[in-house]
């Protein structure tokens, strides 16, 4: 019997400055049937940003629509203007086709996330230490002092959401850390919970 299995919904989250974009990219890079989430927003297309590609654009009229409809994982309200959200029907159909989704959000939204979906595998990204992650904020080069600031004390206060999550990746050596984010996402594809379609063949042989 061929086995059938939907795909797995990664949230991945963590202080800016950790890599988190250069993991997803590696590994997205390694696996095939990993796809990353598409977001709907209220904000205008920039050049070159293609529907359904980059975004899912909507009038705010139409974003609060999908909100009252209970149609987003997780959404939020950026500075007062913009809306942002993860559609829930994208995912789902994704992970029906078997392809893996990942979600790189802060960690209010994958709170919202594990709620709405109990079922998502959620890993903190971090560095090595509170002091790299500062020197990776400065080395960055594209803010003054004061916003690195401002970033490194979210970062403290992110790091106490460790716990909430199911997997916690060190991001120190890059490929060590994408193999750390695949022998996951291999365990968790052999986890009993998921394995549905064994059970369904027990069935249909003892009758």
């Amino acid at each position: 019997m061929k086995e059938q299995r939907n795909g797995l919904l990664l949230v991945i989250s963590g202080p800016s400055g950790v890599g988190k974009g250069t993991l997803v990219n590696a590994l997205m890079e390694r696996n095939q049937k990993i796809k990353m989430s598409v977001s709907a927003t209220t904000r205008a297309p920039r050049p070159g940003e293609i529907e359904g590609v980059h975004y899912f654009f909507k009038t705010e009229e139409e974003f609060k629509a999908m909100v009252d409809r209970g149609e987003f994982l997780e959404y939020i309200h950026v500075f007062g203007s913009k809306y942002y959200g993860t559609p829930r029907s994208f995912v789902e159909q994704q992970l029906e086709n078997g392809y893996d989704v990942i979600l790189e959000i802060d960690v209010q939204g994958a709170m919202k996330v594990k709620q709405a979906f109990p079922d998502a595998v959620l890993m903190f990204i971090t560095a090595p230490s509170m002091s790299e992650i500062k020197s990776r904020l400065i080395g960055r080069g594209t803010e003054t002092m004061e916003q690195v600031e401002k970033r490194f004390a979210t970062a403290f206060e992110e790091i106490k959401m460790i716990p909430q999550y199911d997997y916690v990746i060190i991001n120190d050596v890059v490929d060590v850390a994408v193999h750390h984010m695949e022998a996951i996402l291999e365990a968790e594809r052999c986890r009993t919970s998921r394995s549905n379609y064994l059970s369904e063949s027990i069935e249909d042989t003892g009758r």
